[in-house]
């Protein structure tokens, strides 16, 4: 009985261990990109939560289902640009697991059918598969179809995503209204434009495998000018569109002003601080700008 008893110990270990790991793992594939797609994910999910008659008792449901969506959101994304940009990622980003050997292209490969398929899987179970396959052609394009080596294509398979993300997260609660599309939109369409502000950061790698972004085909100076000028106007659509028609309630605009002044901030920052660290934390505002305006969607609707 000693001896069996060991061996289970051992073998529970054992299982822990691999779980252990393979979270850990799964974190070092997405910790770049949470900002992006988890933390949004999640908050439009508790804005249309909020947006009519609230269940508090359903919340922690909602919660739930919505991390699990959004964290494969995430990874079914990070895993695949990752496969497909190993060589520029040993130069821009040499801690990522494949540049780190934390496990191989065909390891990295198996997790991303499976993940692939449990998103699938939990998009229909949620009543959003139509957005979840929408997610998987976009990064199938942006990442194995070689579009994010072009600006314009990168961009506009980006919008499609941040749509397919937004509209996933409102129609897993409740069905989209004309005010949840203004928001989607306003939020997405822009990225046609602003994303390329990541691309600032990243010169020295995207110029080594022949990606042709903003900054490479039209000059850093002549991009940093176009970028500036658009999130100086950016707070004009948030206003006009989203944030003016709830009426001049305090926090609203209190909320306005936030984002207008982010948005000035990012502005400025992109003219005068020329070097990759700081356009990777200006970027990160952007990703901050864009959860902020979600988490303003919760008080606004």
């Amino acid at each position: 009985m000693h001896a069996t008893a060991l061996l289970h110990a051992f073998v529970r270990h054992r299982w822990l261990e691999a779980i252990r790991s393979e979270v850990i793992l799964h974190w070092k594939f997405n910790r770049y990109d949470i900002a992006a797609t988890f933390i949004p994910g999640l908050l439009f999910v508790l804005a249309a939560w909020h947006s009519h008659e609230p269940d508090w008792n359903a919340l922690s449901g909602w919660l739930l289902r919505g991390s699990l969506y959004f964290w494969l959101y995430c990874s079914v994304f990070c895993i695949s640009n990752q496969l497909a940009g190993e060589e520029e990622d040993r130069i821009n980003k040499p801690d990522r697991p494949l540049p780190a050997g934390l496990t191989t292209r065909s390891g990295a490969w198996a997790r991303w059918f499976i993940v692939m398929g449990l998103f699938a899987l939990l998009g229909w179970c949620l009543g959003v598969l139509e957005w979840t396959l929408l997610w998987q052609a976009v990064l199938v394009l942006h990442n194995q179809g070689r579009w994010s080596r072009h600006y314009a294509t990168k961009n506009l398979v980006m919008v499609f995503g941040a749509i397919a993300q937004l509209a996933a997260a409102w129609q897993m609660v409740r069905p989209i209204t004309p005010i949840a599309w203004d928001w989607i939109l306003v939020l997405s369409l822009p990225l046609l434009t602003h994303v390329s502000l990541q691309d600032l950061r990243d010169v020295a790698g995207d110029r080594a495998v022949g990606r042709r972004t903003l900054p490479i085909i039209f000059g850093e100076g002549p991009s940093r000018l176009f970028l500036a000028g658009a999130f100086a106007l950016l707070p004009l659509a948030t206003h006009f569109v989203l944030l003016a028609p709830p009426g001049a309630r305090l926090d609203v605009v209190a909320l306005d002003l936030l984002l207008a002044a982010l948005c000035l901030v990012i502005a400025g920052r992109i003219l005068w601080l020329r070097y990759p660290a700081a356009d990777h934390k200006t970027y990160m505002l952007y990703n901050y700008w864009y959860c902020f305006t979600l988490a303003a969607a919760i008080v606004a609707l």
